[in-house]
């Protein structure tokens, strides 16, 4: 039997490794651990708790106004404990937080095989996103096996010289979307009690924004947007749930007030699928949303100038919108009156796979160690 530990920190992460997780305990042949670092505390426990998965080694690194380096070197010094105790023989990380970047830096020094998951993903500039961009570089580098979700991540391994141990597999968060909306449909009216400020009977424009590359000016500008579309159509329903940080809930109370805009709080991973499942658009700049929101048929206008998910963009599930206030009036407007630019886009084929990611990961995992 092979050890098999499992990092990981933030809400994306648990949600991307709950399916995977599961496989694996469920498989005999591995004795498999969780290990979290609990960058995300709220968040990942919420996502934790629905999919029924324990830690089995919780770091609780998380402090109050801690920066980046002093929540790596602490990963880095806490997992070492960790590795020496279980000695793993196959690591798994996922995508590009700090936690990643933590986790495969000692498993690397301690010689354990790395499994990076969501692998190849670029958006070729360094500083966007920042820090995650080198986070995969680097964990990329470090790592024995790489499951990547589309050809394009595979491309981006090869320019960078990686070629061997590289599988195409889809992306887990398919998987793990099917298996909460298999769940939150079969209690309809209970996740309807959860939103009782918002009318269904209009079209819902969900909207999450939240990353640091926003923050000023680019955030103020979304607002506008947001108010020019609030006013012009009567008929749509703007819901955002607004993230904690100051730089943007602050901004965000002070300027979004409208009746057709209901600022909310964070969602918790059940009721976010639910309510993207009843969107009839969504605007985000978020990065597993734009791979979620195309299985559910949603069109994705992503609020950013690059994203490492071409993929989408490619295959028309997806548009780059920026953060300029009259790109993303028009192109919002374009899917609000257009049922012809809608329909292409909601119809569209989703790039990041078909729900059996999880069960393909295990088997190549079982192949390379046979």
């Amino acid at each position: 039997m092979k050890n098999v530990l499992f990092i990981l920190g933030t809400r994306p992460e648990a949600i991307k490794l709950a399916p995977l997780i599961k496989v694996f305990k469920q498989d005999k042949g591995f004795i498999t651990k969780v290990c979290v670092t609990a960058q995300h505390r709220q968040m990942l426990d919420q996502v934790m708790d629905f999919f029924r998965i324990k830690p089995d080694y919780d770091l609780e690194l998380m402090k109050p106004n801690q920066g980046i380096l002093q929540f790596m070197a602490n990963a880095i010094l806490k997992l070492e404990p960790v590795f020496d105790e279980f000695k793993p023989d196959v690591v798994f990380v996922q995508g590009d937080t700090t936690t990643v970047l933590a986790g495969s830096l000692v498993a690397f020094h301690k010689t354990a095989r790395i499994a990076h998951i969501e692998a190849g993903l670029r958006s070729h500039n360094k500083l966007s996103p920042f820090p995650e961009e080198i986070n995969r570089i680097i964990t990329s580098h470090l790592s024995s096996w790489h499951f990547a979700p589309t050809q394009i991540a595979i491309d981006n391994l090869k320019k960078e010289g990686i070629t061997e141990n590289v599988y195409l597999v889809g992306n887990t968060v398919i998987d793990a979307l099917k298996m909460g909306i298999a769940e939150v449909t079969a209690h309809e009216k209970e996740f309807l009690s959860y939103f009782p400020s918002i009318d269904f009977s209009k079209r819902i424009m969900l909207v999450t924004c939240h990353r640091r590359e926003s923050f000023g000016a680019p955030f103020v500008q979304i607002c506008e947007a947001l108010l020019h579309l609030a006013e012009e159509y009567k008929d749509i329903e703007i819901v955002y749930p607004v993230h904690l940080n100051p730089n943007i809930k602050e901004v965000a109370h002070k300027l979004l007030i409208h009746n057709n805009i209901k600022l909310i709080s964070p969602l918790e991973y059940p009721q976010l699928i639910w309510l993207m499942n009843k969107s009839f658009i969504v605007l985000t700049d978020s990065g597993g949303i734009q791979e979620e929101a195309p299985s559910l048929g949603k069109p994705v206008l992503v609020m950013r100038d690059v994203t490492e998910r071409m993929e989408g963009v490619v295959a028309g599930t997806a548009k780059l919108v920026g953060t300029d206030k009259q790109r993303i009036i028009d192109e919002c407007s374009k899917l609000l009156e257009d049922k012809k630019a809608y329909a292409e886009m909601a119809n569209a084929v989703n790039p990041y796979g078909d729900g059996t990611t999880s069960l393909q990961i295990l088997g190549k995992v079982k192949e390379a160690l046979n």
